[in-house]
């Protein structure tokens, strides 16, 4: 929004501005922020940052836990979740003394990915479009201890959500693709959302109800650029999550809150852009893509295996990676077929909109670094002319699992766990490790509390496991 600072401090005289919001994100991709009067607003703090405990956040041991957060001018925008006049920022990670960029800033990390793609010759750039799928609730409950665990969800679009008024317009289960008003519930809602995005810059393609019954929505943004699609996807699930809890629901990117119905992906429409063209595109080819995007599959797919670890890397990812309910969850590409890890899709035939899309993530990655290991996988796959369709990856279209299982192509599937795809991520990251984008510290930190956090959760037991079992 600001390309200077005298051009930022007197956007916020002219516009009365009282307060200044400082936002950045941990390795999770939860973001932290940090507010301070407009008047502190001064090139002494552009230049010496805002310091924070990054200790607190697992960044730095507690002994060093000084950093500073300096504002990107270029990201401001007037924050609509504030009653007093808000601009808000996203700030770089810096060094408390030296003020050298912080190495592993996930903004950073994408910014090195970025930057890796061009000293390879690959392209000048990448397009992306990620799609945004949540669920909108009334109300979402959820306890555990010693003795009990439970979660509990109400939807005012569901039959199992009481009412002191029903009004017979409900979406019955698996029937909420598309779905009209006034089953539709929250249409207006993500009306307000999407205006509100456009208002700062975010343009939006579409928004609809999604298929995984009550409450399931998508919001799809055009497609833009890889740092402005980091901060933007960071920008659409804050707008969301206030939005929702404004009008007094709730929303969630989990990926699979609720059993028996589709849940929550991210999947990445991608396209590399070399010389102001799609290099993608090739008449040519099949589905008109080119030998660059071939190779960029099949990179994706060879890596596949460890993404997961950072494109899907909550324990309940993998409640949604399960076959069924269109979950990508083969490694192998094709025309229009949503079980594939990539799908082709079909509607894309102009030159300049032909692109891969991939299917495997979540809305629980950390957006900067999901998009900077897939941009490597992809890469990879360009300097090593790994070519799909030579390595066993497809094109395999949907007929080809209507086929007797001895004449089925073998297809890699994608880990079912988390531990797995944290003990892949261990075996196969040193394409992550190219160009420095990501470093071997990161790498066997994020393995380690990745692994953690999958013991966590199957240490507790389970209610429906009590269910089944407790009268033996």
């Amino acid at each position: 929004m600001f390309k200077t600072l005298a051009s930022a401090r007197k956007f916020i005289s002219d516009n009365e501005i009282r307060m200044i919001d400082i936002k950045w994100s941990d390795y999770s991709g939860r973001w932290h922020h940090v507010t301070i009067s407009a008047q502190q607003f001064t090139p002494q703090l552009m230049r010496d940052g805002v310091g924070f405990d990054s200790s607190a956040v697992g960044f730095k041991p507690v002994s060093a836990g000084d950093m500073v957060l300096i504002p990107d001018l270029t990201t401001g925008f007037v924050d609509p979740f504030f009653e007093d006049p808000t601009l808000s920022f996203i700030a770089d990670i810096h060094e408390a003394d030296s003020k050298e960029q912080f190495a592993s800033d996930p903004r950073e990390v994408l910014r090195r990915a970025e930057k890796f793609i061009k000293s390879c010759g690959a392209a000048d750039g990448c397009l992306w479009g990620p799609e945004f799928e949540f669920f909108i609730f009334g109300e979402a409950e959820f306890s555990n201890g010693l003795n009990y665990a439970s979660y509990r969800f109400d939807s005012p679009e569901a039959d199992w959500t009481p009412s002191d008024l029903p009004q017979g317009y409900i979406v019955p289960k698996h029937g909420g693709y598309h779905r009209i008003l006034p089953s539709d519930r929250h249409a207006e809602l993500r009306n307000r959302i999407c205006v509100a995005l456009e208002d700062i810059g975010i343009p939006v393609k579409y928004h609809h109800h999604e298929a995984g019954g009550p409450g399931h929505s998508e919001i799809e943004p055009m497609m833009m650029p890889t740092s402005k699609a980091g901060d933007d996807s960071m920008l659409i699930k804050y707008f969301v999550k206030n939005s929702a809890f404004q009008e007094g629901l709730t929303a969630t990117f989990l990926p699979k809150p609720l059993f028996g119905e589709a849940g929550n992906g991210m999947h990445f429409h991608q396209q590399l852009v070399k010389g102001g063209k799609n290099a993608f595109y090739d008449p040519k080819g099949y589905s008109s893509l080119s030998q660059t995007a071939l190779y960029y599959i099949g990179g994706l797919l060879t890596h596949a295996q460890a993404l997961t670890a950072l494109t899907n890397p909550s324990t309940n990812s993998y409640r949604r990676l399960t076959p069924g309910y269109e979950a990508p969850v083969n490694c192998f590409f094709g025309k229009g077929d949503r079980s594939a890890a990539i799908r082709i899709p079909k509607y894309a035939t102009d030159p300049s909109e032909v692109r891969m899309e991939y299917r495997p993530p979540d809305g629980t990655c950390n957006p900067y670094l999901a998009m900077a290991a897939m941009l490597m996988a992809g890469i990879d796959g360009f300097v090593n002319k790994i070519d799909p369709t030579q390595a066993g990856f497809g094109p395999f279209e949907a007929d080809a699992f209507t086929l007797p299982l001895n004449k089925r192509p073998v297809i890699k599937g994608l880990p079912t766990t988390l531990e797995a795809a944290a003990f892949a991520l261990k075996a196969d990251h040193d394409f992550l490790l190219a160009g420095l984008v990501f470093n071997q510290e990161f790498i066997d930190y994020w393995i380690s509390t990745k692994i953690k956090e999958h013991q966590a959760v199957i240490s507790r037991p389970h209610p429906f496991e009590i269910e089944i079992y407790y009268d033996i």
